[in-house]
């Protein structure tokens, strides 16, 4: 047996420029290959558009609301929506939506309450599309993650049944060992280029998750504070109820006052002509 595996090793083999590297690899492995590398190149791209995308709106969120709360205190509306407007990302875009409904809310003299209700609809239909655009072709490399694997897996498994089929179909005096090898290349081959493949797609996506999600947070809380700071701060105030008098101080009841005393003396009785009887 060990002649045999010696054989098969040093059997001399003729070697041609596109057998070197990796694009004999490509060659060796099979047909299997040439999807996981168009995986490889997509998979790229996405990790390169998402650097790039992530990088150019990172800014620093909390300085930016404070600015924009400040133009507010001093009732510089338009001031505000230009600064909103000359920066990228998710908070300068949420607080844009807020502060542009509460101009006009506030232009048709709307009450508070209203206010209120309005600015948090225009925030909360704004959110998906900031989701959306923050998650663009992420899903893209969640699938490079997941199918190249499932190549390479499939490399492995027309492997074993190319091997087992050279051994069935062997004539005799063939090398055993040779045909077994060939079917054992092709399926190490390409398992082993797709886990290179899915491995580190699966690695960005899980980071660019992560960087989507503290940015969805931060426009979140943007959204709170803008609610409280225009609809506390800056909001008409409602007109106040007229308050009631109030009641007069309760002056005790009048004592009563003794009437004229009845006598108790009866008169004398009147004769018929006036005089007493």
């Amino acid at each position: 047996m060990l002649m045999l595996f010696a054989e098969a090793v040093a059997a001399p083999v003729e070697k041609h420029w596109w057998d070197a590297g990796a694009l004999g690899y490509m060659f060796d492995g099979g047909i299997f290959m040439w999807p996981i590398l168009l995986l490889a190149i997509i998979g790229t791209g996405v990790v390169i558009e998402r650097f790039r995308t992530l990088r150019l709106i990172a800014i620093d969120a909390q300085d930016l609301r404070t600015q924009v709360l400040d133009l507010l205190y001093q009732d510089k509306i338009e001031e505000a929506v230009e600064l909103c407007a000359r920066s990228h990302g998710p908070v300068p875009a949420i607080l844009a939506v807020g502060i542009h409904r509460y101009k006009l809310l506030r232009k048709l003299n709307y009450d508070p309450a209203k206010i209120e209700e309005q600015v948090v609809k225009a925030m909360e239909d704004y959110s998906p599309h900031i989701t959306a655009a923050l998650e663009k072709n992420l899903p893209i490399l969640s699938t490079v993650a997941s199918v190249a694997p499932m190549l390479g897996s499939l490399g492995t498994v027309v492997g074993m049944v190319l091997m087992f089929q050279g051994i069935v179909a062997m004539e005799a005096g063939e090398n055993i060992i040779k045909k077994a090898a060939a079917g054992i290349q092709v399926k190490l081959i390409v398992t082993v280029w797709g886990l290179m493949v899915g491995i580190p797609a699966y690695m960005f996506f899980n980071y660019f998750t992560s960087v989507v999600s503290q940015h969805i947070l931060e426009a979140e809380e943007t959204a709170s504070q803008l609610v409280e700071a225009l609809v506390l701060q800056f909001a008409p105030a409602a007109p106040s109820a007229p308050t009631a008098p109030a009641p007069a101080p309760m002056s005790p009841p009048p004592r009563p006052q003794p009437g004229p005393v009845a006598s108790v003396i009866p008169s004398a009785p009147r004769g018929p002509k006036g005089g007493p009887s």
